[in-house]
């Protein structure tokens, strides 16, 4: 019995475990991506059945004004929350270290909670918030609420980013006259800069992609493509959706892709 443990060991340390393990993952990752992309390029409407390559899904895409509008939406939607989550992640990362409150350390602590909590809690949250302020849902909640969970991801970028930047820069401006104006605008905005390209890209994308807050707080007349792609499912999957799916994921793919090299420039 002990020979056949030991021959057992033996094997074990012979196989490459972890490899074995991401092997499996990138399976159960990407298979179904890649699938989803080779038959967006079939010539049948039965998305199971491969009858042909043809480009006629791609074409009936771009000729659908509904999903143009929500696309332009989604676009718009992300880039408005982008840049205000930039603005408001930015002003805090800058000013936090410098307020003198005891609930400092609790303030930053709330400022990360939108990424650790449910996004269906957020989007309940948001749903009781704005139905208690009367406002239309539409494109103004959807921006309020995406912005709101964007602002983390800013937040933290850029933060960690000022701590690698030595405070002898800004106090060797001040020695020479520069007002704190000077010293953010000259000093500490170009050399942060990178960190929040980054977090706008990153914002961008999780803005791009997000369903679940938004069926809380999207109103009756706006719809965002994520939301419209979500709606097709409910009546069967086609080329057309797999088309759709497609060019979200290679959008999504490129703009990850490019937070990741301005965050390599970050660092």
């Amino acid at each position: 019995m002990s020979d056949f443990w030991e021959r057992f060991k033996q094997r074990l340390k012979g196989i490459n475990i972890p490899n074995i393990y991401m092997g499996i993952m990138i399976v159960l990752m990407y298979v179904p991506i890649l699938l989803v992309i080779i038959y967006s390029f079939n010539e049948s409407k039965i998305s199971s059945v491969w009858a042909g390559f043809s480009l006629k899904w791609y074409e009936e895409l771009f000729r659908d004004r509904s999903m143009l509008e929500a696309t332009i939406n989604s676009l718009i939607l992300a880039t408005v929350s982008s840049f205000l989550a930039a603005i408001i992640g930015t002003l805090a990362a800058v000013g936090m270290p410098k307020a003198k409150l005891i609930t400092k350390g609790i303030i930053e602590y709330i400022s990360t909670l939108p990424i650790m909590i449910p996004e269906i809690i957020l989007g309940m949250v948001f749903l009781a918030f704005f139905t208690l302020l009367r406002l239309p849902f539409g494109m103004v909640t959807l921006t309020i609420a995406h912005t709101s969970f964007c602002i983390p991801y800013i937040y933290m970028l850029v933060k960690a980013r000022l701590v690698g930047i030595p405070k002898s820069y800004a106090e060797a401006a001040r020695d020479l006259g520069a007002t704190e104006w000077n010293v953010f605008f000259d000093i500490t905005l170009p050399l942060i800069m990178p960190a929040i390209v980054s977090g706008m890209l990153l914002s961008f994308a999780m803005s791009l992609d997000d369903v679940v807050i938004s069926v809380f707080v999207t109103g009756v007349t706006t719809n965002t493509l994520p939301l419209k792609i979500y709606t097709q499912l409910k009546t069967g999957v086609t080329p057309k959706t797999n088309a759709l799916c497609t060019l979200m994921f290679v959008t999504t793919l490129v703009v990850l892709l490019l937070a990741s090299w301005v965050g390599r420039k970050t660092g």
